[in-house]
């Protein structure tokens, strides 16, 4: 499975910013794969950020962006999304795209089997 992540940049406080992950590869429809965003800041651990089922009708996400971001896939472009409003300088992170064979919302890295390169998201005046 491979995954490719992109739309990071620099961006103002109070900006947005709409990253992709596109599963490139795959050993079955993306639509069995349940898919995760993490970021990683400098200096700091990996820390979740977002997740959705497979299906689509479940998120979670992290307390830090609740409110401010919106996860989402479109199963037909085999594509997840993560729409970042509002975002501040502690948003500054490499965020990564995960998938699971899970069927469950999984919220942790360890419930995730592939990861994606990563892509770097500034928050900067």
């Amino acid at each position: 499975v491979q995954l490719q992540a992109c739309g990071g940049g620099l961006v103002q406080p109070g900006g947005c910013l709409k990253l992709s992950c596109e599963l490139v590869t795959s050993r079955g429809l993306f639509s069995t794969y349940g898919m995760g965003w993490f970021r990683q800041a400098p200096g700091k651990e990996r820390e979740f950020v977002a997740a959705i089922t497979w299906t689509g009708a479940d998120t979670d996400y992290a307390e830090s962006v609740k409110g401010r971001f919106t996860m989402s896939r479109d199963n037909t472009k085999k594509k997840v999304y993560l729409q970042m409003n509002s975002l501040q300088p502690d948003d500054t992170a490499v965020y990564y795209c995960a998938a699971t064979r899970s069927s469950l919302l999984e919220v942790v890295d360890s419930g995730f089997d592939w990861w994606g390169q990563g892509t770097e998201v500034t928050v900067s005046s």
